[in-house]
């Protein structure tokens, strides 16, 4: 790999990004092609820093842990994509822009003790992503599951799948109640589409135990707003409330998450349920490294930006997607002339949209060209509710069931990086059509080294078929 230097050059232009998300690996990936003769001459360098090799398509994160899609497709290794620009595995903990410096923290400097990276750049790109948005719950920080990772997602699948083989081994009644009680928490797509897909796979796996039964099962969505997946409009928000509780999905609106300690769950209704499983999907906020890079903030705490993606008022620097609060031309102007305007929802649709222009308008900047503003109405939104169930409000039009399911499949296929990851999961969704669901959970995946712990430490070993 590439090494980094702290120095300036004259004679080369550096393009710091930091991150690997849709707006990282969609700008840089851009930067490549528009910038070929600039990086074919050495005149420019692209540094992109993120602390995972890979950028996660959340959209399939729900598919992923019900087995829909083997993991590593869900992933896209950003050195693969990316081969014209220098990939430092790292995290960016400090920027100094009006020094033009970041540092950045890497495994290689944790281990040898040494000192952090510094990296000069000449034009900036801030685009770290979001963080999970937590509330003082008393103990969710002890048993809470987070939805925003493959990790997570993995995770989750084999805890659920675990809970089932606890249910099916044991006659204590608490014991299995709780086992058998998943509690999933925010309304948005991704505790929505979680808890549809993986009831969906529970459901089919209860098949395969003599003594757990679907209905068994008690699957639970706490919202506390008075609707769900607002991005789909009112009427396909109801139309999802009773789809899921057709499924005997227990959908609690205007109802807050009060306490999970002692792995019993309080809601503001004052009910209570044992349960081994909480998964908190209630929202997300911009990641830490935006407060702290010293640019202009909002009053939610995302980077003040202009409608050509530079951060306002601060030259050199650019953002878009989760991090940046970028205005809305399509959206009607504000009632009054002291009034903000709308900005762009920060979601993939508008996330991937906004790192094309981004690339175009740096290319332009290093160029002397002319630099355009973002402008993208909202095409609408999909959503998967498990395996052939889908809701949709797209174009204003509305679609429901098989349909919906349909288009929420084409459009993330076309939307996913790569001609080799598109292929392999349409590959993946033919072969899961023809043969029955895998069930197992890999647990210990998460701990790998248990095993010969074990056999190091006592001599035993687990048995083995």
């Amino acid at each position: 790999m590439k090494t980094v230097s702290s120095e300036y050059s004259d004679a080369v232009a550096r393009i710091l990004v930091v991150g690997g998300g849709y707006v990282g690996m969609y700008t840089a990936l851009r930067l490549q092609r528009t910038l070929r003769q600039e990086l074919r001459q050495g005149t420019v360098e692209i540094v992109v820093v993120d602390p995972e090799p890979y950028m996660t398509y959340q959209p399939f994160l729900p598919e992923a842990a019900a087995g829909a899609i083997s993991p590593r497709h869900v992933v896209v290794p950003l050195r693969r994509v990316l081969p014209h620009c220098t990939v430092v595995i790292g995290e960016v903990t400090a920027i100094d822009h009006d020094k033009r410096r970041a540092t950045v923290s890497t495994l290689a400097a944790e281990q040898a003790g040494a000192a952090a990276l510094t990296v000069a750049y000449d034009e900036l790109v801030l685009a770290p992503g979001s963080v999970s948005r937590t509330l003082p719950v008393p103990g969710l920080a002890d048993v809470g599951i987070g939805f925003k990772t493959v990790e997570e997602a993995i995770g989750l699948r084999n805890h659920v799948l675990e809970q089932l083989d606890i249910a099916s081994s044991t006659r204590d009644p608490e014991i299995r109640d709780a086992a058998l009680t998943f509690v999933f928490v925010g309304g948005g797509f991704a505790g929505v589409e979680a808890l549809a897909e993986l009831e969906d796979m529970a459901r089919y796996a209860a098949r395969y135990y003599h003594n757990v039964r679907p209905e068994d099962m008690k699957w639970m969505l706490v919202e506390a707003t008075g609707r769900i997946l607002p991005e789909v409009g009112p009427d396909m928000g109801r139309y999802t409330v009773r789809e899921l509780r057709a499924r005997n999905i227990d959908v609690r609106l205007e109802t807050r998450l009060e306490s999970c300690e002692k792995r019993v769950v309080r809601l503001s209704d004052g009910s209570r349920f044992p349960t081994r499983t909480v998964v908190w999907t209630a929202g997300v906020k911009p990641h830490p490294l935006v407060a702290a890079s010293g640019l202009p903030l909002t009053d939610r705490g995302r980077l003040k930006c202009t409608a050509a993606l530079q951060v306002d008022g601060v030259a050199h620097a650019w953002s878009a997607g989760d991090a940046a609060a970028v205005p809305d031309l399509t959206a009607p102007p504000p009632a009054t002339p002291d009034a903000p305007r709308a900005t762009c929802a920060p979601n993939a649709q508008h996330a991937v949209r906004q790192a094309r222009v981004l690339a175009g308008n740096l290319t332009a900047a290093l160029r002397g060209g002319e630099i355009r503003n973002y402008e993208h109405a909202y095409a609408g939104s999909v959503a998967s509710l498990g395996l052939h169930k889908g809701v949709a409000h797209v174009y204003g039009r509305k679609l429901k069931g098989y349909p919906a399911w349909f288009m929420h499949r084409a459009y993330h296929l076309s939307r996913v990086p790569t001609f080799n990851r598109k292929a392999r999961i349409l590959a993946e969704w033919t072969l899961a059509g023809l043969f029955k669901r895998e069930i197992v959970s890999l647990g210990s995946l998460e701990n790998p080294r248990a095993e010969f712990e074990l056999a190091a430490g006592t001599g035993r070993h687990n048995e083995t078929s």
